[in-house]
Parts: structure tokens; C-alpha cells; sequence
């Protein structure tokens, strides 16, 4: 199926998994679902459009599968569900599912230009770019240097974010890997470039997702250690993040400000690394 202004009236995932036989999975966004979620901040978007990236999308991977068996298509309407939680824009959206289209299917971008304009294809092919540039950095380990060339190579840094909603899905789905070498190696390119990239361009969240997911799969001997150290300190200092939060309204409090104070805890990975760069006891890290 080539795309299009037609829109399939069924579920073109339900329609793929059902014509090979395949029971359909419900890991992945439906069309409609996706839709609704782009709509929800973006009343006026224009839903054909993302409707028709949608089926191609799904009919360009095909039979394709991913490594937990789920049809590779899956990732992509992901990556897209990734990308509305950030409220991105329609062009954004449609990058997303089409982004491994080029790199990983019969599709071309004098293709893709076609049927959803130059724009998108750009976004498309820089996404491309960061990915051949990915398979280059598993020889170039120099991960600073690797960070400031994908930030001056993306003239449009909605490349990077596709690229980086790409990488926290994978990251969510690495324990299908089978190779637990590969999953490490994975885990530490994340820390080491798309991390501190997600927090560079202020996607706080989504490097502290990162960050979390990786430090799991490369350390989790060292995970498990400052977990249960947590616990305990939870039960021995817990009372006292209370109470200095309670003392700190009744100040605002008094003084007319109309103030929100909470205490969080600091992430393991951060923990982790403030141990590694000051060389400190974990007691003092906390």
C-alpha cells in the first residue's frame, strides 16, 4: 500500500496482523488513539494528514518484526505516541511514524515528499542521518564529541526529539534484546550521549527516563546497592524531609505567598554519578 488521501476505514495494524495469520498485539497506539491524543491539544491539526502517515506507516514495515515479536510497525506509532506527551506539532507526529521508513523499508524520499511535503522528508532524512551516524559511533567512542556534531549537524532540532523518542522507546523494549552484551552496550551509549543530548535541549524528563532505563540494564549490581541504601534512609531521615517541608510553608505561609514546597528524592543514577565525580561516601551523596 502506497499512502495516499485515502483512509483505511479499519485499523491498517489490525488489517496487517490479521492477513499474515499473526494474532494483533495491543502494544501500540490505534489510529484513532493517536489521533485523539494530537487533537486533545491541538484542536485544528490536521488529522488526514496524520491518518495517512498511520497506514503508510504500517504498510511500508509490513510483516516486519521486532524482537519481542511484536510487528515492527509498533515502534514507530509508539515513537509518534511518545512525541504528543511533549505536545509536538503535526509534522513532528508524522516524522515520527515515518522515521524509519527511508533507512528500513522500500520507501523513498522524493516518496515521501510526495505525499506529505518537503518539510516532513527533511525531517525524515535528518532523523536518517542521526541513525547512520549512531552505527559510526559503536567505533567512535569520543561520546562528547559525537553530542556537539549531532547538535551542529540538526538545523531543525525536532530531528533531535524524534530521535531521542526513537531511543526511550528502544530503551523501553531493551530486555527483548537477547544478547545481554548488546543491551549493555545500548545501555551505556544512552548515558553517555542521548542522556545529557535530552537534557541539553531541556527535556528533563525524558533524560531522567533515560538515564534510569540505561543505568539499570549496564549497572544493576550497583542499582540494587543504592536502592536498599535508599530504603533505609527513608525510614531513618524520611520524618525529617516532613518536617522541614511543614516549617517552610508556615513561612511562606506568614508571609502571603501562595508557595508549593515538596522534597524529591535524588534519582539512583544521580546519586551514582555524583559518587563517581567527587569520590564521595554514599552516605554524603544523599
Amino acid at each position: 500500500m502506497s499512502g495516499g488521501d485515502g483512509v483505511a476505514a479499519k485499523d491498517p495494524a489490525s488489517q496487517i496482523a490479521a492477513g499474515t495469520g499473526a494474532t494483533p498485539r495491543k502494544n501500540y497506539l490505534r489510529q484513532f488513539e493517536l489521533v485523539e491524543r494530537v487533537r486533545d491539544y491541538d484542536p485544528s491539526v490536521d488529522e488526514n494528514l496524520i491518518n495517512r502517515a498511520y497506514v503508510y506507516a504500517t504498510a511500508k514495515h509490513g510483516g516486519q518484526k521486532r524482537h519481542s515479536g511484536d510487528p515492527y510497525f509498533a515502534h514507530p506509532i509508539q515513537v509518534a505516541g511518545i512525541l504528543t506527551e511533549y505536545k509536538l506539532d503535526a509534522a513532528t507526529i508524522v516524522a515520527g511514524l515515518l522515521h524509519d521508513t527511508i533507512e528500513d523499508t522500500d520507501a523513498t524520499r522524493d516518496e515521501i515528499v510526495k505525499l506529505f511535503g518537503e518539510p516532513i522528508a527533511d525531517l525524515v532524512e535528518g532523523v536518517t542521518k542521526l541513525s547512520q551516524l549512531e552505527i559510526q559511533s559503536e567505533e567512535n567512542k569520543q561520546a562528547q564529541n559525537l553530542q556537539k556534531f549531532i547538535l551542529a549537524m540538526s538545523k531543525d532540532v525536532r530531528v533531535l526529539i524524534v530521535k531521542l523518542a526513537d531511543r526511550l522507546h528502544n530503551m523501553r523494549t531493551l530486555s527483548h534484546i537477547p544478547k545481554p552484551e548488546k543491551r549493555r552496550r545500548i545501555a551505556l551509549e544512552t548515558l553517555e550521549i542521548y542522556g545529557p543530548l535530552a537534557r541539553r535541549i531541556g527535556m528533563e524528563k525524558m533524560a531522567r527516563e533515560l538515564e534510569g532505563l540505561s543505568f539499570h540494564e549496564a549497572f544493576p549490581d550497583m542499582e540494587a546497592t543504592i536502592n536498599a541504601r535508599l530504603a533505609t534512609l527513608r525510614v531513618e531521615k524520611g520524618a525529617n524531609v516532613a518536617i522541614i517541608v511543614q516549617t517552610i510553608m508556615e513561612v511562606f505561609e506568614f508571609a502571603g505567598i501562595d508557595a508549593r514546597v515538596y522534597g524529591r528524592e535524588k534519582q539512583v543514577y544521580s546519586i551514582w554519578r555524583k559518587l563517581q565525580r567527587k569520590s564521595i561516601e554514599f552516605s554524603r551523596s544523599c
